[in-house]
């Protein structure tokens, strides 16, 4: 199977507008084949495109599955499925593949990615997470047993409350103390496992893995939130930092061959494994994971296993869905300073994040198996039964992870199909340059809301796929976004990387989300005692080996391009003043805009602001800025605006109706277009729109599905584009026409949205129109579900029950006695709708 082709956003224009408007970036478009999602043959295609073709033996596991381990006698695989719904711990029969054993864990419950058996191999350690503890089992029979679990301080020693999250766990070689990386509380412990005292040392950020050397006299502790490794001194009643080691960014997983005095350390977002002397304690080589020269990030290794004999190492790329083969030189051989080289790549389900080796066996699991399909199943969300949601029905939990299955050893032959395979999976012909040239449009604003699928703004637009009986939000309430749709380009096959918001707004301004995200997010949404994953300067979620050159922001910083930024990743101090921990996004910042706050309005001309400090109304405070931008001919190069409205608050009592809430966003949309439209910046600005991700709202193809908008003189063709785009096109088309370098694999490789251009240029300007139910419109006291949505948190985004979120809105919008149809997963047929053709709705 060949590469896919990808076309380049200005091919698809005209000679002078090939030439100038959006320069010569190369992207890789699917030209045809089989419909996005599930495939019925067990292969799948992701919301990105990569196609996934899993080798060998595929078996369901739970939901995320994050961590796999192989028992001392290679008689039981373990798996820590760590997802937001049911959490589970699972045996495997190795020989057989098949699940023997599940124990379920609801919420507050948890598991986190620690797994680890006792050196005789009957009892079992299972890392708690959220729920500050250890799990302990006895194995018997091919069974285990749960017993009394282990419990970590609450309070480091000077009496502080802590977190300690506990993530990897590894036994000591005698049997008598576990080591514990506490994720949350940047420490590491030792487990005295007769008298249960726990002794804690201070390690690197976010601690995850955990390697001990068979003498038990020492462990080996990556700091996930960082670069380096903590080398703890555990022969002594209380462990001790013996050594720092600088590895590469974000280092998680660990494989250690105490023969060859190597310790393997695969960094998740430098893609590439650290070779540590484990007699030095120093770095002695590299290797590279880089799937073509000079990749952007974006493999993001997270599982390692060393074969039987050491020759090999097996490596798990959560993002290109393949796990690496390594080649490892051996003492006296050629290359024998550590380093390996690999030499092939064996293809897996989506999200492959853990590997183990048992017998003659390769084992993968496989975080997203082969992705979400449709939910109208039992338990599917229905307003009208007061039973919850199914965890398998919605979008955060409903994802199957698989288990492959790979016989070893691989002929050479095979391998190198398999190598080839994974190629064209993902498409990697070769690496994408970014535009330089010189084009009309200067200047983008980049618009990023909230949580709406395209069926509930857009379902009876009257044109494009949309469904009417899904429509929530119509002529009244999201006039100007439907006009818009209308006069410019209608987007009908766009969706957005992510489930939730935690992921969105990773993938809407990095292009990615990292493994430390993918693996904490779940915790946080489902209640188990983990923060929020995103939307702060913590070096841990930023997918670069840099984390100060992870967003789009350090692109157009680098580049020397001018940015100002409204609500993008603020919070409000006590005084009112919007703020971002990231300096650099910080400087460039208007601190009077409003970020994430829903008791405060869009406009001056809608609700009354229900709280003292909202200050200036968002699309007021754009504007004044924006006539000074004009009057002084300063524009900068980039803006990016956060609209958050049309997130709103559900039914609760005294707050604007779903309707009102959609109409203050919609009108700030309007407005903002009128502004630029009616200015001398028009003929040179292009407007993206777009919402960090779409929840669980109701859409007819895919819950992914969202709204997406491309707003210039160059778009204005009234036309649908039906081409299946992404946020990460989103930001390569953003990218093309700034002429800055793709952030991660993921952009570089992503179809820019071509067919919403055109070369001819239609300046005529638009006028924005309110929506009728824009105004001081507020949910009664008898609104429908006021009560439960009044105890959900708004403070901040995503921090709610969506299912019940979306229930009250579709009541409150359709009628208190309505029902609210299933949202549906799985994307579109991709010969019918990836052609690169912008048809015309006639």
């Amino acid at each position: 199977m060949a590469p896919r082709r990808r076309r380049t956003l200005a091919r698809a224009l005209t000679t002078l507008v090939a030439a100038s408007l959006l320069g010569a970036g190369a992207a890789v478009a699917a030209t045809g084949g089989p419909h996005a999602g599930p495939q019925g043959d067990g292969t799948a295609i992701t919301p990105v495109g990569y196609r996934v073709t899993p080798a060998g033996q595929q078996t369901n596991l739970g939901d995320l599955p994050l961590a796999i381990r192989p028992s001392p006698a290679g008689d039981m695989l373990l798996v820590s499925n760590d997802g937001q719904g049911a959490q589970s711990l699972q045996v495997v029969d190795p020989h057989t593949s098949k699940v023997t054993q599940t124990i379920t864990y609801a919420s507050p419950r948890s598991l986190f990615e620690g797994l680890a058996f006792s050196p005789k191999g009957d009892t079992v350690y299972a890392s708690g997470g959220g729920d500050e503890q250890i799990h302990t089992y006895a194995v018997s029979g091919g069974k285990l047993t749960e017993g009394a679990p282990i419990a970590l301080p609450p309070t480091s020693p000077s009496g502080t409350k802590v977190n300690m999250f506990p993530a990897g766990l590894e036994a000591t070689g005698d049997g008598t103390r576990l080591v514990v990386a506490d994720h949350l509380a940047d420490a590491a412990s030792v487990v005295n496992l007769a008298t249960k005292a726990v002794g804690t040392v201070a390690v690197g950020h976010n601690p995850l893995g955990v390697a001990v050397t068979p003498d038990g006299s020492t462990a080996f502790v990556t700091n996930q939130g960082a670069n380096t490794v903590s080398v703890l001194d555990i022969s002594g009643p209380t462990p001790a930092v013996r050594q720092t080691v600088a590895v590469g960014a974000h280092p998680n997983a660990e494989a250690l061959d105490p023969a060859a005095h190597r310790l393997y350390v695969a960094n998740s977002d430098s893609d590439d494994v650290s070779v540590v002397d484990t007699g030095t304690d120093k770095v002695v080589g590299t290797i590279d994971l880089a799937p073509y020269r000079h990749a952007n990030i974006g493999s993001n290794p997270t599982g390692l296993a060393l074969s039987p004999d050491h020759r090999e190492l097996y490596v798990a790329n959560s993002g290109n869905n393949d796990v690496d083969v390594v080649n490892l030189a051996r003492e006296g051989e050629v290359g024998s300073t550590g380093e390996g080289t690999v030499a092939g790549s064996i293809p897996t389900a989506w999200y492959p994040s853990s590997v183990a080796i048992a017998g003659n066996k390769l084992f993968v699991a496989n975080g997203k198996g082969l992705g979400a399909g449709p939910n109208n199943g039992p338990g599917h969300p229905d307003p009208t039964s007061p039973a919850p949601t199914s965890a398998n029905q919605y979008v955060g939990s409903m994802i199957v992870g698989t288990l492959s299955t790979v016989s070893l050893p691989l002929s050479s032959s095979q391998l190198a199909h398999d190598t080839e395979q994974v190629s064209a999976n993902d498409g990697f012909g070769g690496a994408n340059q970014e535009a330089k040239s010189k084009q009309p449009i200067q200047h983008v604003i980049y618009v990023v809301k909230e949580n709406r699928t395209y069926d509930q703004e857009l379902g009876s637009l009257g044109r494009g796929n949309g469904d009417p009986s899904l429509n929530l939000f119509g002529e009244e309430s999201a006039t100007n976004s439907r006009a818009l749709q209308r006069r410019f380009a209608t987007l009908d096959n766009f969706y957005a990387d992510s489930e939730v918001s935690a992921q969105g707004w990773n993938w809407a301004v990095a292009s990615n989300s990292n493994p430390y995200s993918e693996a904490l997010w779940p915790a946080n949404y489902s209640g188990r005692n983990a923060p929020y994953p995103s939307e702060s300067n913590d070096p841990a979620i930023a997918p670069n080996r840099n984390p100060g050159d992870a967003y789009i922001w350090n692109r157009l910083a680098d580049a020397n391009l001018s940015f100002r930024n409204y609500g993008f990743y603020t919070n409000a101090n006590a005084a009112g003043q919007n703020n971002t921990d990231d300096p650099m996004l910080n400087a460039n910042t208007d601190h009077n805009y409003r970020g994430f706050d829903l008791t405060c309005p869009s406009n001056p001309d809608t609700f009354k602001a229900l709280s003292p400090n909202c200050g200036t109304p968002r699309s007021t405070e754009w504007q004044n800025e924006f006539n000074q931008y004009v009057k002084n001919n300063n524009l900068p190069a980039v803006e990016l605006v956060r609209m958050p409205n049309d997130h709103n608050a559900g039914t609760t009592p005294g707050m604007p109706t779903p309707r009102a809430y959609t109409a203050d966003d919609d009108l700030q949309l309007g407005r903002l277009v009128d502004a630029v439209s009616h200015s001398p910046y028009w003929k040179s600005t292009a407007i993206f729109v777009t919402e960090d991700d779409a929840q669980n709202g109701p859409d007819h193809v895919d819950a992914h599905r969202t709204i997406s908008q491309v707003i210039s003189p160059y778009t204005q063709t009234g036309r649908v584009d039906s081409s299946l785009y992404s946020t990460v096109s989103m930001l390569r088309t953003m990218e093309d026409i700034l002429g800055v370098k793709p952030l991660t694999q993921f952009d570089a490789f992503a179809t820019p949205m071509t067919a919403s251009f055109t070369d001819k240029a239609n300046a005529t300007t638009y006028t924005a129109v309110k929506p009728s139910q824009a105004g001081n419109i507020l949910n009664g006291p008898n609104a429908p579900m006021a009560a439960q949505s009044a105890a959900q948190d708004l403070q901040k985004e995503d921090q709610i029950n969506m299912q019940v979120f979306n229930e009250a809105i579709w009541k409150s919008v359709k009628g208190v006695n309505s029902t609210m149809p299933a949202p549906r997963y799985g994307l579109p047929n991709v010969a019918s709708n990836t052609k690169g053709k912008a048809d015309n709705d006639g």
